[in-house]
């Protein structure tokens, strides 16, 4: 028998059909990846850049007018309280009029308010550590038999913690300001005469604290005024955090929050823990140059001096926030959600096939999200579903 070319199309033409009509009934499954439905911690994060700065930093000024030697002092040098920072040679008291020794005078008055301002706040920073104290302690015997949450005894923990560094700052003002005393009473010494004849010394000014010079301001010889910034001293090794983040982040932020330091240098990241968030907001220019409301973190170390021993003054970190925490939730990765008729959906992977699936969702953070309903543990859901995909679509779950 003999068939024609016309027959020969016409039977390739049947034989396409039919591949065709094959390949639609049973389709050829869409290689995925697949993530299942777990239950674990959740820790939702801000994370923004910021920088270590010395707690407690002092200026030392010239406390009388006069000529300045020569500061032989360098930034990084050690210094011990009492050392010799600097000699002012005063101006000649006889040719300062009466309105300069009044200012004298108030500066004197001025300093001995503030030192019994400063011992004032010190009692009070030591009542409200033993205040705090008293909490922690009791959080203690309560956290063992769950009088508590985890949550109440890491707050009790931050504040004791932030009462008692609030004594350290408090005695370091209260230092300081006898000091500005000392140094208020020895210039008014100045301007005393004896039988009508005006003694004129040098002025010799000493170190308030024990610690390092950061900076030196004036470095050569040369005239200063009353007020004048020389040096500014303070202890690389009382370092806290300055992080900015957006205010509607900061507003987030709670007191006792968990930090940790990231790409700060070392090996491994660094803890903390946040001290304050600061009530006033302002405006920064991002990369983008968008104009933002921003707001200070204050955070606190939570690690033993040497662990921060190579950290100064202004240095770069990062810092991760800690805002919200679940100990047990129900989770996928945020790359599996899209959404479809305004709602939160998933594919997951039932029969060998994707089956479409409405969820609710709760807290998310950069990588997953907890699954309030919609879903159950041991369930495979499909990561980045691709337009290939649609409910019944046979599926291969790449390993």
């Amino acid at each position: 028998m003999r068939f024609s070319l016309k027959t020969l199309l016409w039977g390739i033409l049947v034989i396409a059909l039919v591949m065709v009509a094959v390949a639609a009934l049973f389709p050829s499954p869409v290689a995925v990846r697949a993530t299942p439905v777990t239950l674990g911690p959740l820790r939702v994060s801000v994370v923004e850049d910021g920088k270590t700065r010395i707690r407690e930093k002092y200026t030392v000024s010239a406390p009388v007018s006069g000529r300045l030697s020569r500061i032989e002092l360098r930034e990084g040098d050690y210094i011990s309280v009492d050392r010799l920072l600097a000699v002012i040679l005063p101006s000649d008291p006889a040719l300062l009029d009466q309105r300069s020794l009044a200012e004298t005078h108030a500066r004197v008055q001025a300093a001995e308010a503030a030192v019994l301002r400063a011992d004032s706040r010190e009692q009070q920073a030591r009542i409200d550590f033993s205040l705090s104290q008293t909490k922690f302690d009791r959080a203690k015997r309560l956290l063992p038999q769950r009088g508590i949450s985890q949550d109440e005894y890491d707050i009790a923990e931050s504040q004791m913690l932030a009462d008692k560094q609030a004594i350290e700052t408090a005695s370091f003002d209260a230092e300081i300001s006898r000091f500005e005393l000392k140094m208020a009473k020895a210039a008014l010494n100045q301007f005393e005469q004896d039988d009508d004849e005006v003694q004129v010394a040098p002025f010799e000014i000493f170190s308030p604290i024990d610690g390092r010079v950061l900076r030196v301001m004036e470095k050569s010889s040369t005239v200063v005024t009353v007020g004048t910034p020389l040096i500014e001293l303070g202890d690389p090794r009382n370092l806290e955090m300055e992080i900015d983040v957006l205010s509607t982040d900061a507003v987030k932020i709670r007191t006792g929050a968990d930090v940790t330091i990231e790409h700060w240098g070392g090996e491994s990241p660094l803890k903390g823990s946040v001290r304050v968030v600061e009530p006033g907001a302002f405006t920064k220019i991002s990369s983008l140059g968008v104009e933002e409301q921003r707001v200070n973190v204050i955070a606190d170390f939570n690690e033993p001096p040497q662990r921060i021993a190579s950290l100064g003054d202004g240095y770069r970190i990062e810092a991760r926030i800690t805002i919200n925490q679940l100990d047990k939730a129900l989770l996928i990765p945020n790359n599996a959600l899209f959404r479809y008729e305004q709602h939160w959906h998933v594919l997951v992977v039932q029969n060998g096939a994707a089956e479409l699936r409405k969820v609710q969702i709760g807290v998310q953070n950069e990588s997953q999200a907890q699954v309030l309903s919609g879903l159950v543990e041991g369930e495979r859901v499909i990561e980045y579903p691709s337009d290939q995909l649609n409910p019944g679509t046979p599926v291969t779950v790449l390993d």
